[in-house]
């Protein structure tokens, strides 16, 4: 190489795999590239990286209805609770919903004044009459009592969430979030069709005929579970 010979950097490019149902994270680059001088001389260069904000494979989403607000996600970890909290901080999360078992410690909600709630119940299952009614309950709580004619809570909420999830937040935690929308006034099918627009491939089949087949509490003075 001769001495006016451009220097050029070649930077190892290193190939990973993702899971078709993840999102893919950012690719590792080597921390040393090879430079190659005038002279044919090779040395190392440590390449300068500026820290990267993590972020979550699978972000949560915001389901609305009137004056009602639900946060779905899946299952955080102790490891990454702390980006969780940031999203549930952005919209005004009082309560968290967990319904399938723990993975991570409840206490560092509890300590951010997130009151944490565990009704586990099977996965790929519509909840359990018990806890169909404490879930209710909640909403009620915080959304205000749910009327007759199907408008929906009346209490104001200001910009206050419930947060909802289960391992994966496509199964158990949107199922109850669409009997929250069915109490509120929605139709079931529409309810379905609200939480897939915000959480995308939520509800499987055993589930959907479940709320096809759900009944307003309001309506009916108790939930009907076929």
């Amino acid at each position: 190489m001769s001495g006016g010979t451009t220097a050029t950097v070649a930077v190892a490019r290193p190939v990973s795999a993702t899971p078709s149902n993840e999102s893919a994270t950012p690719p590792i680059h080597s921390a040393a590239a090879k430079l190659q001088v005038p002279g044919g001389g090779v040395k190392m260069q440590r390449q300068s990286s500026a820290p990267r904000d993590p972020k979550l494979p699978n972000m949560p989403n915001l389901v609305e209805y009137k004056n009602m607000r639900f946060l779905i996600f899946d299952a955080p970890s102790d490891r990454n609770i702390d980006l969780y909290i940031k999203e549930m901080e952005k919209h005004g999360v009082t309560d968290v919903v967990r319904v399938c078992e723990p993975t991570y410690d409840k206490q560092i909600l509890e300590n951010k004044g997130i009151h944490v709630h565990d009704w586990p119940f099977t996965d790929g299952d519509p909840p359990p009459s018990n806890i169909v009614g404490e879930w209710l309950h909640l909403v009620e709580s915080r959304f205000g009592s749910f009327s007759k004619d199907g408008k929906g809570a009346v209490k104001d909420a200001g910009n206050k969430a419930i947060g909802v999830h289960c391992v994966a937040g496509l199964g158990r935690a949107p199922i109850l979030v669409a009997m929250a929308l069915i109490e509120g006034g929605m139709q079931p099918l529409d309810s379905v069709i609200h939480v897939r627009n915000a959480r995308r491939g939520a509800i499987n089949a055993k589930q959907l005929k479940f709320v096809e087949n759900y009944k307003r509490r309001a309506k009916d003075k108790a939930c009907i579970i076929q």
